[in-house]
């Protein structure tokens, strides 16, 4: 298999790009996750992250929202004290207050999952590219999603990591054209657009027949 380039050096990292980068994401909390990840990378390297991944579930409780942000000095404390993670106070404090700016977006009426697909419409952009090189550190679309997070209260959410996060996700599909994984993961985005277009093509069919159902009138006339 002929991959991304950046994927090559160990194990893990090769089976974190056949199995999940580029893969769309849709589930609100996996999202959380991800973006509280990528902005644990910030001046690191992403493999640095993806070794320290399990070790950072256990210390944020699998990355439940609602847990985190009740976290108070003690859960600092015991983060700070963490070998498994990076020990960085301002990163720590951001996730503590993504999960708390995550819980007021939905208390809003707002999924986290729609709030961060609405930058590429909401279905994942197709590129072509041919080498590293042509590949961009941000976009448009992760300009307008840094200043929205930034906004909603987030924070380690740089155009840079979000267009990392958008890579991720599965937002754009930044694999080379050359790696099976190009023609795989816009396989996959093709599917669940089929099948988000066939689940809605059947609830108008079902708000139709609805509507169309009368009730027959009493013809029995008085007794």
């Amino acid at each position: 298999m002929e991959r991304c380039p950046w994927s090559e050096g160990f194990e893990q990292y090769r089976q974190y790009h056949d199995q999940e980068w580029g893969v769309p994401l849709r589930d609100s909390r996996a999202l959380f996750e991800l973006l509280m990840l990528e902005g644990a990378q910030a001046g690191l390297s992403w493999s640095t992250i993806l070794r320290k991944r399990d070790t950072y579930r256990q210390a944020f409780h699998d990355f439940d929202p609602a847990r985190i942000a009740k976290y108070g000095p003690e859960d600092e404390a015991r983060l700070l004290a963490d070998p498994g993670i990076v020990r960085n106070r301002l990163k720590i404090g951001a996730v503590i207050k993504g999960a708390r700016a995550y819980l007021a977006m939905e208390a809003a009426g707002t999924r986290f999952s729609d709030f961060v697909w609405q930058f590429v419409g909401g279905e994942p952009l197709q590129n072509r590219w041919t080498s590293l090189s042509e590949v961009p550190a941000t976009s448009a679309a992760s300009d307008a999603m840094s200043k929205a997070l930034k906004k909603a209260g987030f924070t380690f959410v740089g155009s840079t990591i979000c267009y990392s996060f958008m890579q991720a996700a599965g937002m754009v599909n930044d694999h080379l054209i050359a790696c099976p994984r190009h023609k795989a993961v816009k396989a996959l985005a093709a599917n669940e657009a089929n099948a988000a277009k066939s689940a809605m093509a059947l609830a108008r069919k079902r708000r139709s027949g609805a509507s169309s159902a009368t009730i027959a009138p009493d013809e029995s006339g008085p007794a």
